[in-house]
């Protein structure tokens, strides 16, 4: 028929043009409808919050292409340095991270400091959307005189120093004291309690060699955990608390008057909560069993819990370098359950200890002055995960909720993130037809700036390096905890 005529009018030559054009220009590119323009997307940090959120926008996204910068040459965050050498299990989510990270719509760019290397703003001009998930790198201060002196850590660089954090490698704790105080009634806090107590069962882990070797020969003989609050805030969960009771080697010490009368305050409580305080109700009042009554006979070492101690001063050695103790103030509680508050009595304790170490929590820190934060809470203000006043920026994890829950908690919030990203996508608020070059661009501003990026397969050459290195000592791996090394072993 005519053109322009007959029933689709123009119209229908349209496809028939692109065809022909497809068939006989081997130059021409059709134009990409919306749906199959390619959204370019950022993650900031190699953590869990960044590969769940990496993970669910590659699985429920066909064409997203997603970065991921880690400002540390090796990924995975706290799953290599924040979760117990002895919790192995725990580290098996790196499978599913590597997978993600193998997938052809994936690129990790290790050693590059967004804030310091590329800029926030830099990023946003690369990529559709930037997702912030660096986590907490910094952790909460006790606020009181003697803090600075030598022999008071915070459990997060402890941690750090026995699980190859580079900035933590050169620690050197002194292990010297009977008497270690740990204060904080976390996860964290029976984390490094159980180290400092079972160095035997750490031989075949991935804990660094030289933490190892300090925690073997240390002359730690009684671990104490200390809360401003009662048995019913404590924030470990029953796991670690069953762990730390069927310690081989340590007895618990659990003062009885703390326990008396529990049983009917729990009647009520969540079933986790009621759980949890029974097992140290059981521990505290009642006679063990034979296997405990075994493992208690012949400990050479102790634990226990202190409730309602405020730490006031950390009490200098006579030459005013070291600690040597700590006054704390007796407190007692108003209001109960999770709201009750600590109160001081005006009562006051000292205890004579070498090493403290504070478990009070971990805290995340601002990321440059174009990224709103709020420092009370220590996040990122965000509704969903989308920041505050600042289109196409994002934020998942600790710097989205705050320090507070375990990986799978973690998940669930990334997930939460990525699909306010991908229902932003849908909705046409982030403009994919302007397209980005995402890493093409920052290549030239890294270059410029003397940064060289370390790939997901630079990685994998420093984890058979690492695992190589293990197998010779009968470990998992042998971290290496220079970066200087992992680059020089990649060539860098």
């Amino acid at each position: 028929g005519e053109i322009g005529g007959g029933r689709w009018g123009w119209v229908g030559w349209i496809p028939c043009l692109l065809t022909f054009l497809l068939v006989s220009c081997p130059g021409f590119k059709r134009p990409l409808s919306t749906s199959e323009r390619v959204p370019r997307i950022c993650i900031v940090g190699s953590g869990p919050a960044g590969f769940y959120t990496a993970q669910h926008l590659l699985k429920h996204h066909k064409l997203a292409r997603v970065d991921i910068y880690e400002k540390l040459p090796v990924p995975f965050g706290l799953v290599r340095f924040g979760v117990a050498p002895d919790h192995p299990e725990v580290k098996n989510v790196i499978n599913t991270f590597t997978q993600t990270a193998q997938s052809d719509r994936c690129s990790y760019y290790g050693n590059v400091t967004v804030g310091k290397d590329v800029t926030v703003e830099e990023l946003q001009q690369a990529y559709h959307a930037v997702v912030l998930s660096y986590g907490a790198e910094d952790n909460r201060i006790l606020g009181i005189p003697g803090e600075n002196l030598s022999g008071v850590y915070s459990a997060r660089a402890f941690v750090g120093w026995y699980n190859g954090l580079p900035e933590n490698r050169d620690l050197k704790p002194d292990l010297s004291s009977k008497t270690v105080l740990v204060l904080g009634q976390g996860n964290v806090a029976l984390d490094v309690a159980r180290i400092l107590l079972t160095p035997l069962d750490l031989l075949r882990t991935d804990i660094t060699e030289g933490s190892l070797a300090a925690i073997a020969s240390s002359k730690v003989k009684r671990v104490w955990l200390v809360g401003r609050r009662g048995p019913l805030q404590v924030a470990f969960t029953i796991k670690e608390l069953r762990e730390m009771v069927n310690l081989p080697g340590a007895r618990p010490i659990l003062d009885p008057a703390d326990f008396a009368g529990l049983r009917d305050a729990i009647k009520d409580v969540p079933r986790p909560r009621k759980r949890l305080t029974e097992l140290m109700i059981k521990t505290a009042l009642e006679k063990p069993g034979e296997k405990e009554a075994k493992i208690w006979a012949s400990a050479t070492r102790e634990w226990g819990l202190k409730f309602l101690r405020s730490p006031l001063e950390i009490l200098p050695t006579a030459d005013g370098k070291r600690a040597r103790g700590i006054r704390m103030a007796v407190t007692r509680l108003e209001g109960s359950g999770e709201s009750a508050t600590a109160v001081p009595t005006g009562e006051v304790e000292e205890l004579e200890c070498g090493l403290i170490l504070s478990s009070i929590g971990y805290r995340s820190l601002p990321l440059g002055s174009s990224v709103p934060f709020d420092r009370k809470h220590g996040i990122i203000p965000n509704h969903l995960g989308r920041v505050q006043g600042v289109p196409g920026l994002y934020c998942s994890g600790w710097v989205k909720r705050g320090p507070t829950g375990v990986i799978i908690t973690t998940m669930n919030d990334s997930f939460d993130t990525a699909q306010s990203v991908l229902e932003d996508l849908q909705a046409g608020m982030l403009n994919v037809s302007n397209t980005k070059e995402g890493f093409e661009s920052v290549r030239s501003i890294l270059q410029s700036r003397g940064v060289h990026p370390v790939s997901f397969s630079d990685w994998e050459k420093i984890d058979a390096a690492e695992v190589a290195r293990g197998q010779l000592a009968g470990k998992p791996r042998e971290k290496i905890v220079d970066p200087q090394e992992m680059l020089q072993l990649i060539g860098h």
